[in-house]
């Protein structure tokens, strides 16, 4: 749908500028004064401003997590999909919802149902998203399902927030180690040096090492610069390739400390998400593989391959989950306990609750698993300070 650029007096004669989603010209300037503006000057955005407007407007797991709670205290009201949609428009801020979600309307009020026009756009409305919509269609609990959803997005949004928050701190720590040191070596080093290399004397071999790289650094800056960028372009290639994305996910979940707090966060999601699907009426088989879709790891996805292959032969869910290193022992011994007595649905809650307080345990611990590290890294920066700089000099100050 076009976006359209305006600018128009508010009571107080104030101009007041913004963006709306309008089928065209004349829908926006009445969707303009249905909101006490007059005297519009309107025009439809270029392509270029067009991305721009999408580029600094994300769609993030905030918007998801509203769009779903309004839907469902509209649908708990009895409010039609439609008319709950165009409500939720106009509460929507972020220009790219609120354009993905008229089209969303439109494509309802034309005789689609919601879960199909959900699905023409996937990079906003997962393919999970989108099937729990459909079996909230299917039984009729729309309301509740949406709900589910908004709670479930807000635990993944929540989550993503709290570990971004503990790298925080390391990762500027370690980001200021690495900008110190290269001030040092460039601008700092090279004066001392002049002073020690005076002395006449013999320099231990930390010094000689750490004057050989910064001489390095100074006389190869730019061309260092230049190859640490076209190695950063290589390694965003290679991660889109399938056998680098196979290996940085073999990394993420065997990097001490930050790998556990992934494989957990892969189990929850495969359980919560698991008995989700299977509880709203989705068949096994396609519950997994939409759970293979929002897990994204190599090995895990291979596990779950795996498992649709063994269930298709004639075998258990538990079969390949019993094989696999990724996956405890637990996990396969209490579905299959849920198997064999029909609660499938509530073996899968009990392993996403178990994990899931692990997971908030390790995340609450994170800056005190991480802090032994930072300091031996900024221990091993000053020994090798004290080594290579500070007892030559203290070695020269003393002869006199």
């Amino acid at each position: 749908m076009p976006i359209f650029s305006y600018k128009a007096k508010n009571e107080q004669g104030r101009f007041k500028t913004g963006q709306v989603v309008a089928v065209n010209e004349s829908s926006a300037i009445k969707y303009i004064n249905a909101r006490g503006l007059s005297s519009p000057s309107i025009k439809e955005i270029s392509e270029i401003e067009y991305r721009f407007l999408y580029l600094i407007n994300p769609i993030k797991g905030k918007h998801l997590v509203v769009f779903s709670r309004q839907f469902s205290i509209m649908m708990t009201a009895s409010v039609s999909v439609t008319d709950a949609l165009l409500t939720i428009i106009e509460q929507t801020d972020n220009i790219k919802f609120k354009n993905i979600i008229s089209k969303v309307a439109y494509d309802v009020n034309n005789g689609a149902s919601l879960s199909d026009a959900l699905k023409k756009h996937p990079k906003v409305f997962t393919s999970f998203y989108c099937s729990v919509v459909k079996a909230g269609e299917t039984s009729g609990k729309l309301d509740n399902v949406l709900e589910y959803l908004a709670d479930e997005i807000e635990k993944d949004y929540d989550l993503v927030k709290r570990f971004r928050g503990a790298m925080i701190y390391p990762a500027f720590v370690v980001c200021g180690l690495i900008i110190v040191g290269f001030v040092f070596m460039l601008s700092v080093l090279p004066n001392l040096i002049k002073i020690l290399q005076e002395t006449g004397g013999s320099l231990p071999l930390s010094t000689r090492i750490i004057i050989a790289v910064s001489n390095f650094l100074q006389a190869y800056l730019i061309p260092l610069i230049i190859l640490v960028v076209i190695l950063i372009i290589v390694i965003r290639f290679s991660l889109k390739t399938p056998a680098g994305r196979r290996r940085l996910d073999y990394i993420t979940i065997k990097t001490p400390i930050i790998g556990s707090i992934f494989s957990l966060v892969y189990l929850v999601r495969f359980s919560s998400s698991l008995s989700t699907l299977l509880r709203g009426g989705v068949i096994v088989t396609r519950s997994l593989e939409i759970v293979r879709d929002i897990i994204n790891n190599f090995y895990f996805r291979e596990v779950i391959t795996d498992t649709i292959d063994k269930i298709n032969e004639g075998g258990s869910i538990t079969d390949a989950l019993n094989n696999s290193p990724y996956f405890p022992k637990m996990v396969p011994q209490i579905m299959m306990v849920g198997e064999k007595t029909g609660h499938l649905e509530e073996s899968l809650d009990e392993i996403s609750k178990f994990y899931g307080k692990e997971l908030n345990s390790k995340l609450n611990n994170l800056n005190t698993l991480l802090e032994p590290l930072i300091m031996v890294i900024m221990g091993i920066g000053v020994a090798i300070m004290v080594a290579a700089i500070i007892m030559p000099m203290y070695n020269m100050a003393s002869q006199f």
